[in-house]
């Protein structure tokens, strides 16, 4: 029972951090990074390639550090910020809206062929396996132990970048992040530097995307490339949209009913008699019907983003304005004050 107990946590808190890294891309600066899952894959395998030595037979990759946890798990992350250095000076410069997303998500396709092919990368279509598992041999961990330890330091690992990402969306990069998605030109002409801000935001987000693709390869030992396909960056998405984007705790309340309840819980229950598979399938559809309840009745997620005021001055009778109302006003407010003044 504790084994598909903490299986489920695990999920939740894994998922729980990778949505944090997308809705600080997606949620606060707008940028449409359909190739997110990519960079936990990126996450993922150098995590592995690091933590794993030189010499296990039948397997080909790079590196072989076998660098013991977490420092291959920050490995993980640092390479997929790497990555996202790389992506963002190809796409962020030139390209906006759909456009970056559809360039995006075939940079993520054109990632997936070289992995699946390029044998000696990654070990090719088989991916890697037989990953050391962190802390078994200090803690002298069995197989339902290790379970329920790496659960917890994972939820460890969550409240630590939580706490991290909280400080970030309230500091002024936050502020400046959000008046880029709701007006990037606006922002732009009022000094602010739009393809940094988003660098910045990307390599925050793949940092997170990394941590959480160390993890999931830490957990279940092996990683290959049917579990990144494209789709999956969706899944992620599905976790904003029901949580609310935006808000760092919506995705913690999206990560619980998409990821854990609506997609890992009924991989554990009994098969129905006659029809193999089937679970799978209606577990497919229910997520697409949340998704579109959800577009329809509460666009803005179980857990809205919180609206922020701020205070501008010479507007009279109107101290106090929803900062959605002037792109954000909270970054804007001294120069739109100003204009305001002006105007009169």
């Amino acid at each position: 029972m504790l084994y598909y107990v903490f299986t489920l946590v695990f999920f939740l808190f894994d998922y729980f951090i990778l949505a944090m890294g997308l809705n600080i891309q997606y949620g606060a600066t707008g940028i449409l990074n359909f190739a997110y899952i990519g960079f936990v894959a990126v996450g993922a395998y150098m995590t592995g390639v690091a933590g794993m030595p030189s010499n296990i037979t039948g397997q080909h990759y790079i590196l072989g550090l076998g660098l013991p946890f977490p420092l291959n798990t920050l490995f993980g992350g640092l390479s997929a910020m790497a990555m996202a250095v790389i992506v963002a000076l190809i796409t962020l410069r030139r390209l906006r809206t759909d456009y970056l997303a559809i360039v995006l998500i075939s940079l993520s396709l054109v990632l997936y062929d070289f992995c699946n092919n390029f044998v000696p990368l990654f070990n090719g279509a088989d991916g890697l396996y037989n990953v050391p598992a962190p802390l078994t041999k200090a803690l002298g961990l069995n197989v339902n132990s290790f379970i329920v330890v790496f659960a917890c330091v994972t939820g460890v690992v969550a409240l630590i970048l939580w706490f991290v990402m909280a400080r970030v969306t309230n500091a002024p990069l936050g502020r400046s992040l959000r008046a880029i998605r709701d007006d990037s030109t606006v922002a732009g002409a009022l000094g602010k530097d739009v393809f940094r801000m988003q660098l910045k935001s990307m390599l925050i987000g793949s940092f997170y995307a990394g941590i959480g693709g160390g993890l999931l390869i830490q957990f279940g030992g092996s990683f290959n490339p049917t579990a990144w396909l494209p789709g999956e960056t969706f899944v992620v998405f599905a976790v904003l949209i029901v949580g609310g984007a935006g808000n760092n705790i919506g995705m913690f309340v999206g990560a619980l009913l998409v990821e854990t309840l609506l997609i890992h819980l009924p991989a554990f229950l009994p098969e129905i008699p006659g029809h193999p598979g089937l679970i799978e399938y209606i577990d497919s559809a229910l997520v697409g019907i949340v998704l579109m309840v959800m577009l329809w009745t509460r666009p803005q997620g179980i857990v809205p983003e919180r609206v922020r005021r701020a205070v501008t001055f010479g507007v009279p009778d109107r101290p106090e304005i929803d900062a959605r109302e002037l792109g954000s006003a909270e970054v804007l407010g001294a120069p739109v004050a100003a204009a305001t003044e002006g105007a009169k």
